[in-house]
Order: structure tokens, then C-alpha cells, then sequence
């Protein structure tokens, strides 16, 4: 095998770098979302009660306590929640996205592998090719069959190398890809509990605030 690829050429380096570098990032990212809970251990449901129920301190401690980006996030929207609804929504959204893009790190690197895996394999494949024609230049007419078909298929195998390190890379990514955009929907939907469960209580607090008011009209 070592034999084989010493005779793609030059390029047949930088192309299994490229496959190394690519499995490690793919490893480092699957471990990182095995070990991540987007949206903890039922933290929505009871900051989300916490908040219906006025106590606003116990949902900033569980929020707080919670090491995952669900709970990074409601710290963040608990900082601003007695501010307008344009502020607080602001925040949340700025917070959702610095999330997901830490959970996309990496992924722009893998998908750029996979696009110049298989261009540096055709470029050696075309640095081949120059150099078996170079060397029926030199023999004249006297073409060898066999040396130009050992030239061709050598030229060749760096297209075939770089094609089988940018498939693999490009389904890593897709499937990278794909969780990213899940873990975002569940950050979105808990975001948008978060604001149902602080618009509920505005409007029982108004509710409270106008019954005495009804109160003494009806008195009058």
C-alpha cells in the first residue's frame, strides 16, 4: 500500500493529511455532542413553572446552575427579563445564535476538506499526466505502451485517493451539519416557552392590578 502511494506523487501527502485532520475534527465533534444536554435535565419545564409561579430567583439559580447551552441562555434572558419585549427578545436570540455557532465550530474546516480533497487530487492527476507526456516527449517516436499506461494510472491515483477522503468527509459534515440544526430547533423552542411563560404572568399581573380598580367602580 505505502508502495502504491509513494507513486501517486507529491500530492499524495497533503491529501492523507487532509483525511487525518478530517477524521479528528469529525471524532471531536461527535464526543462533544455526546457529552452536551442542549436543553438540560428538565430545566425548561421548571424555569419555565418558576417563572409562572413569580419566583424569579429560583429560576435564575437553576438557570445558573445549569452548564448547558439551554441554561447559559436563560441566565442571559434572566439578567434582562423586567426590560422591554424588543430587549429581552434581542438577548435571546443573540444568545441562541453564539450557541449554536459553538456547536458549529469546526464544521466550515470539514466542509472545506471535502471541497479540496478531491481538486488536489485532480491537480495531481494533471501533474501526472504532464509528466508521463514529458517522458514520451523524450522517447521520440518510439511510444512505449506499457510506460504510457504506468504513467496514466499513476497520474490517476491521486484523483481516486482525493475522491475517497471528500465522500466521507462531505457525509461527516451533512450528518454534523443536520444535528446542529436540530440542537438549534430545541434552543428556539425553548426560547420561545421561556417568553410564553414571561408574557403569561404580565398578563395575571395585570389582571391582579385591574381587579381592585373594577372593585371600586362597582362600589361608586
Amino acid at each position: 500500500m505505502f508502495d502504491l502511494l509513494a507513486k501517486g506523487g507529491v500530492l499524495v501527502g497533503p491529501i492523507l493529511l487532509c483525511s487525518v485532520i478530517a477524521l479528528a475534527l469529525f471524532l471531536e465533534r461527535l464526543i462533544r455532542f455526546s457529552r452536551v444536554k442542549i436543553r438540560g435535565n428538565g430545566l425548561v419545564h421548571q424555569v419555565s413553572r418558576y417563572l409562572k409561579d413569580g419566583e424569579d430567583h429560583q429560576a435564575y439559580e437553576r438557570a445558573s446552575r445549569d452548564a448547558s447551552p439551554m441554561g447559559r441562555i436563560f441566565t442571559q434572558a434572566m439578567e434582562v427579563k423586567d426590560q422591554d419585549r424588543e430587549t429581552l427578545e434581542t438577548v435571546l436570540a443573540h444568545a441562541t445564535e453564539a450557541e449554536t455557532r459553538e456547536l458549529s465550530r469546526y464544521l466550515q474546516a470539514l466542509a472545506t476538506i471535502g471541497n479540496i480533497a478531491p481538486l488536489l487530487g485532480l491537480l495531481g492527476t494533471v501533474l501526472g499526466m504532464i509528466k508521463a507526456f514529458m517522458v514520451i516527449q523524450e522517447m521520440g517516436g518510439k511510444v512505449n505502451a506499457a510506460v504510457l499506461a504506468g504513467g496514466i494510472w499513476e497520474a490517476m491515483l491521486t484523483t481516486a485517493l482525493g475522491l475517497a477522503v471528500a465522500l466521507p468527509t462531505m457525509v461527516a459534515h451533512s450528518y454534523l451539519v443536520a444535528r446542529v440544526d436540530r440542537y438549534e430547533a430545541q434552543l428556539q423552542e425553548g426560547t420561545v416557552v421561556f417568553l410564553k411563560s414571561i408574557g403569561s404572568r404580565s398578563r395575571d399581573q395585570g389582571r391582579i392590578d385591574a381587579a381592585p380598580s373594577l372593585s371600586r367602580e362597582t362600589r361608586n
